[in-house]
């Protein structure tokens, strides 16, 4: 190659590399924006609001998501681990279908678990109805647990989030090698001594983030907690923002709500400290299972059955049973539209939330250093972000802005722009963005790793520009992830509630929305039939998991 050629080359390569820069660092600020706005709206509301909320609702507000994030915690470990142990190490009849089955209920949005469990277990329900007829006994008579409560909602989650616990401590456990294991037993230790003592330590990893991952998850959700009247900080922002139009209130809840969910994700990292596993050399001995004999079999069935069937069986049943005895139609134009907007809104959001991934990870790959650590780093922050918070912060900026620019156009030209940002799709799309990023990230770096460093080598020898290089070697070895990656994020939008809620354009509503509102005015019955769809959806990335699953 002359040297004029090279020199065009590397113009070309530095212009890519410049483009994607600027591109990188973009989604990173669209990333960063809500938080420095909820700072900045929380700090600027003033000193009275937030002494209100001290002397009444914020209390109240933190023990319940306390309460909450403990419960969801303790539970999701239990049955999360407890479940991958039994389907990993041990054998009895049914284990294979275990193995998928206890993956199933992770394709169920918690408030829709609420909607059939509120119309089975509540007062009017089947089982209370069942009951007073059996045994005669009047409403004061006797006393059943009460669904609408933080116990309630702690079950509903526990039941849709204890699957993050078991598909990442499942893959703990089949990584580790026998060896640690089979030398404690060989002291003396016994088998549940060994697994306490060796084990769940060399898991703890990553049962320590499936565990975060279900408390994040938590710590988001606005549809269980506000259909059961649970007071915490998510309800507290849309009544603040909706209910009460104080804006300073919302702003400053949410900044106790980021502030909650950034302070779980730094203590969890810095408990965990300099902890490092290492295998034991070369040799890596998969432990043989154990087979489970006398009253350990049915023990074990029953321990890996009941999440399972309350989990997924049982509220499927319901709800199917509730959508024939209800009056609304799929095929209706009313219905039509909700379909036509949810898969709108979804399939955008992760064509966006995808080119935005890819643009960070390959940046990523393409010039390592602390600019493309940062950018990285801020994008995966938007799953620690709850979709409240992410629609306050970003209706308080642009809400700003337009009122500015609609009072400047009518002092200059006596012309109203009205409301140009806020309230638009786009500004919707782009809290789905920043909320999902992170899983869009997580499964694009993961194709990422099967591309060897030498192909990028061999596409620059031949003078391949960055982004052709993308275009011609990356994404087509990378299109099994980047398809996960879109249907993981359009489920995802699919599922979404309070962003949805706060933000959504005037008379643009979603199957999500329908089954709250439905569900709000105790119309169960019509609220399962949308339950029902965005259930359905929600299996497809189930499915993909559990052939992974099959599979390994």
């Amino acid at each position: 190659m002359s040297a004029s050629g090279m020199i065009g080359s590397r113009r070309q390569r530095a212009g890519g590399s410049a483009f994607l820069r600027w591109l990188a660092g973009s989604v990173a600020a669209i990333c960063l924006l809500p938080i420095v706005a909820v700072v900045l709206a929380a700090v600027t509301g003033g000193a009275d609001t937030i002494t209100h909320l001290m002397g009444t609702v914020l209390p109240g507000y933190a023990a319940t998501t306390v309460l909450l994030v403990s419960l969801v915690s303790l539970g999701t470990f239990l049955i999360g681990v407890g479940a991958a142990w039994l389907v990993t190490m041990t054998r009895f009849p049914g284990v294979r279908v275990f193995e998928i089955a206890l993956v199933l209920p992770l394709a169920f949005p918690a408030y829709v678990l609420a909607y059939a469990y509120t119309f089975l277990l509540d007062h009017p329900g089947i089982v209370q109805t069942t009951l007073r007829d059996v045994t005669g006994w009047g409403p004061r008579d006797y006393w059943f647990p009460e669904v609408r409560s933080p116990g309630g909602a702690a079950v509903m989650l526990v039941l849709v989030l204890y699957p993050y616990v078991y598909l990442l401590a499942r893959a703990a456990f089949l990584q580790q090698s026998a060896s640690a294991f089979l030398a404690a037993r060989a002291l003396g230790s016994s088998a549940w001594r060994a697994f306490l003592r060796v084990s769940l330590p060399m898991a703890r990893p990553a049962i320590a983030a499936g565990v975060l991952l279900a408390v994040m998850e938590t710590i988001a959700d606005f549809g269980t907690v506000a259909y059961f009247g649970v007071q915490t900080f998510a309800t507290g922002i849309y009544t603040s923002w909706f209910s009460l139009a104080d804006r300073g209130a919302a702003a400053q809840l949410a900044l106790c709500l980021l502030s909650f969910a950034l302070l779980l994700a730094v203590l969890e990292r810095s408990q965990r400290g300099e902890a490092r596993y290492h295998g034991a050399g070369k040799q890596h001995h998969r432990m043989p299972p154990g087979e489970l004999r006398g009253w350990h079999v049915p023990a074990a069935i029953v321990l890996c059955g009941v999440p399972v069937f309350f989990g997924f069986l049982l509220p499927v049943v319901v709800l199917a049973d509730m959508g024939l005895g209800s009056e609304q139609d799929l095929t209706s134009r009313r219905y039509v539209g909700f379909i036509r907007n949810s898969v709108t809104l979804a399939g955008v959001a992760a064509g966006v939330t995808l080119l935005a991934a890819i643009v960070v990870g390959f940046y990523r790959r393409l010039v390592p250093g602390r600019f493309s650590l940062a950018a990285v780093y801020v994008a995966r922050l938007g799953y620690a972000v709850p979709g409240g918070v992410i629609a306050v912060g970003l209706l308080v900026p642009f809400a700003a802005f337009d009122n500015a620019l609609d009072a400047w156009m009518r002092s200059r030209f006596d012309i109203s722009t009205g409301l140009l940002l806020t309230g638009s799709i786009w500004l919707l799309v782009a809290a789905y963005m920043i909320r999902f990023l992170a899983a869009a990230l997580g499964a694009y770096e993961g194709g990422q790793a099967m591309v060897h460093a030498n192909m990028d080598a061999a596409a620059r020898s031949l003078g391949k520009t960055p982004l052709a290089t993308l275009r011609r070697v990356h994404l087509p070895i990378l299109s099994p992830s980047l398809l996960t990656a879109l249907l993981i994020v359009f489920v995802d939008v699919m599922k979404e509630l309070p962003a949805t809620l706060i933000m959504r354009p005037f008379n643009f509503d979603t199957l999500a929305v329908q089954a709250y509102r439905l569900a709000s005015d105790e119309r169960l019955e019509g609220a399962a039939v949308p339950s029902l769809v965005i259930l359905a959806v929600g299996l497809l990335p189930v499915i993909l998991i559990c052939r992974q699953v099959g599979r390994q």
